[in-house]
């Protein structure tokens, strides 16, 4: 087994390492992950949830003598991901996941790995990452809808993620990184404000406007969406899709019957319940003096989404990226895969790459099978008249612990 390992690393190594995969070891690792998908799940969806982690070299880091047994591993940054877990750095590589999550109006699906990338820390993960997810989708094996990351993956320059992507098809659900929150700018007098342009009349504290808390509460959520909306009233709208060289049009909010405004005649003779622009700019931009304007692929490149930034239509689409949250937690999970430092007693990137591939193959048959018996049960308790089975809350309050701590004996 030692012999033919090191056959095939051999064969899909690079003459010369540089922390990233050759094209030919890309394409056995995606082959390779796509055979664990059934025919049947292929086409089930074609939204994406993308993340990182990281993996740790077995070998020890360079010492003194900046020498390693491992020379395409590189130092990294992680960070805790528990309450109070400060990050710490480690050496090894960042493993990038694609997982595929149900469509927004689409039923759910077995949360697969549909592509893989291994690179070493020196590297920056996203336009690795970004630059096979797009080969794989020209070249057909894979079909990109929404692609759901966090600020992680948003907060770096715009041809590195948001520009390849949207050229490819995807439609972006991105997490804004608080650098990019707010207003950015102009173009024609608009207002460039969380990937949206925005009449220059809107209420100043409409743009305040940041996520919800974990922990907020009804009212707050309520009154969180009801500023979305009133926000939603004076963004421009969209009159045309993205052409070939991504520009589009868009008009002027009074124009397309959302807000009432002195400087559109038309427009005041829209219903009352409508916003109205008491104080129009004094000398009107060009947003406000032409009937509409082009908006060129620049404008917005790293912040434009599918969803308005950050209402409910986005908060609810955004929630589906905890499925590729999943798929980290279980190759970590000491109880199932496990791929801490020594998991993989393998050094450089061909050999660690293999046995990923192999891992994830495995937890997407495990995916598969379990999701397989739970739509079985639910068929069969739908025949005989019971309800779908519900899962289990797993989580204890503290005022259930206090509760038990003062019961009776």
């Amino acid at each position: 087994m030692e012999y033919l390992n090191a056959l095939v690393e051999t064969a899909l190594a690079k003459d010369e390492p540089d922390g990233l995969a050759s094209a030919l070891l890309q394409r056995f690792v995606d082959a390779f992950v796509e055979a664990s998908v059934p025919e049947t799940a292929r086409e089930a969806s074609t939204s994406l949830a993308v993340d990182w982690t990281d993996y740790e070299s077995f070998a020890h880091p360079p010492g003194r003598d900046g020498i390693s047994a491992d020379p395409e591993a590189a130092w990294g940054h992680r960070r805790g991901g528990g309450p109070g877990e400060k990050g710490e750095l480690f050496f090894g590589h960042y493993c990038s996941l694609a997982t595929m999550v149900r469509d927004e109006e689409g039923p759910e699906v077995a949360e697969l790995v549909r592509h893989m990338t291994l690179s070493a820390c020196s590297q920056d993960p996203v336009p690795v990452f970004v630059r096979d997810l797009v080969q794989a989708a020209e070249a057909g094996r894979l079909q990109l809808g929404d692609v759901l990351a966090d600020s992680g993956y948003a907060h770096r320059v715009a041809e590195h993620f948001a520009l390849p992507l949207r050229r490819a098809g995807a439609r972006l659900v991105i997490d804004l990184h608080p650098q990019d929150r707010g207003p950015q700018g102009t173009h024609g007098g608009a207002i460039c404000h969380n990937g949206n342009l925005y009449c220059p009349a809107t209420p100043k504290r409409l743009f305040e406007l940041s996520p919800l808390a974990r922990d907020a509460s009804a009212e707050e959520v309520a009154a969180h969406d009801q500023r979305a909306a009133e926000l939603a009233r004076y963004k421009l709208g969209r009159l045309t899709a993205q052409d070939a060289d991504g520009y589009h049009r868009v008009a002027c909010p009074a124009l397309v019957a959302k807000v009432r405004c002195p400087l559109r005649e038309s427009s005041m003779m829209l219903d009352l319940t409508r916003p109205e622009v008491l104080s129009p700019p004094e000398h009107p931009p060009t947003c406000c003096t032409q009937r509409t304007i082009t908006v060129p692929p620049s404008v917005n490149a790293k912040t434009a989404q599918k969803h308005d930034y950050p209402s409910r239509l986005w908060r609810r689409s955004f929630a589906r990226r905890t499925g590729v949250e999943r798929s980290n937690s279980r190759m970590k999970d000491p109880a199932t895969i496990d791929i801490g430092k020594g998991w993989c007693r393998l050094t450089g990137l061909v050999g660690p790459t293999l046995f990923l591939a192999a891992a994830l193959a495995i937890r997407n048959s495990a995916i598969m099978d379990a999701f397989e018996a739970r739509r079985a049960d639910d068929e069969r308790r739908q025949r005989v008249g019971l309800p779908p089975r519900t899962r289990r809350r797993r989580r204890t309050t503290i005022a259930e612990l206090v509760a038990a701590a003062n019961a009776p004996p």
